[in-house]
């Protein structure tokens, strides 16, 4: 497989999975990145997604680069 193409998608899978554990997170503290208006619930949400994909995608790339380095030493 091109590694550009698995680059790709283990960030866009980091970056989801990231996403949807801080919006289920977000959940039980009450925060909905979807509510309607600009309220606290609604801005507490987006920024518990933002920060949960972001997680998500540093996680994705220490695993591919974790993953590379132990390739290259066997």
């Amino acid at each position: 497989m091109h590694p550009l193409l698995v680059e790709g998608l283990t960030d866009a899978a980091g970056f989801v999975g990231g996403v949807l554990l801080a919006w289920g997170l977000g959940s039980l503290l009450g925060l909905d990145p979807l509510a309607p208006g600009y309220g606290n619930s609604a801005m507490g949400g987006i920024l518990l997604a933002g920060l949960g994909g972001g997680l998500g995608l540093h996680m994705a790339r220490r695993w591919r680069r974790g993953r590379a380095s132990s390739i290259t030493k066997d």
